[in-house]
């Protein structure tokens, strides 16, 4: 059986892609041993790629009161709601690292209420599910709740901007059948092979 395409558009060659993109693409082949399938299906867009990757870097990877794993978590949550393999394939190996848990990105894809994480987190995916399905609902009662569990106010943006985000990445990866990385099947699992 041969491999499906990574996606339904076409994908430029590496070589091919301007000099910033490449360069971005083979810094993160050397961090992670291979090249996720998101940043070469995008890229057949370039200006697009580049707004999606620079707000990505900015939800993602700054210090807020969100630790990466959370982040990761709710990710996770709200793709596997929006039925995006993609992100729920990708997002549940780096949350299983950042995480130092081999389980909780299943016990969160599947039913986040019932995965071994905490009330403050499980408070965090119910917000991050009603961003992701169901916001024009969103109240100050909302807010309270998720003072109540330590939040500040924008603890409670970063938790709406990243739901709100992938709700994007989600309908993208969809849209254009973005296919999984096989490697990332196997990550925050096993041992990572020198």
């Amino acid at each position: 059986m041969s491999t499906p395409p990574i996606s339904r558009y076409p994908v430029p060659q590496l070589a091919d892609l301007p000099e910033d993109i490449r360069t971005r693409i083979l810094e993160v082949q050397e961090k992670s041993g291979f090249v996720p399938n998101v940043f070469l299906a995008l890229a057949h867009r370039p200006a697009e790629w580049r707004a999606f990757f620079a707000y990505h870097d900015a939800l993602m990877e700054k210090d807020s009161g969100l630790s990466k794993a959370e982040r990761e978590m709710i990710v996770v949550a709200t793709s596997n709601a929006n039925g995006c393999q993609y992100c729920v394939m990708a997002h549940g190996a780096i949350l299983r690292i950042r995480a130092k848990d081999t389980r909780v990105a299943d016990q969160v894809a599947i039913n986040y209420r019932k995965a071994d994480i905490t009330a403050r987190q499980k408070a965090m995916l119910d917000f991050a599910m009603k961003v992701a399905l169901d916001s024009g609902t969103i109240s100050d009662a909302d807010f309270v709740t998720l003072h109540g569990h330590g939040f500040n106010d924008e603890d409670i943006w970063d938790i709406g901007a990243v739901a709100a985000f992938f709700g994007l990445s989600n309908r993208m990866a969809n849209m254009t059948a973005m296919r999984p990385n096989d490697e990332f099947y196997l990550m925050g699992r096993l041992p990572r092979q020198k």
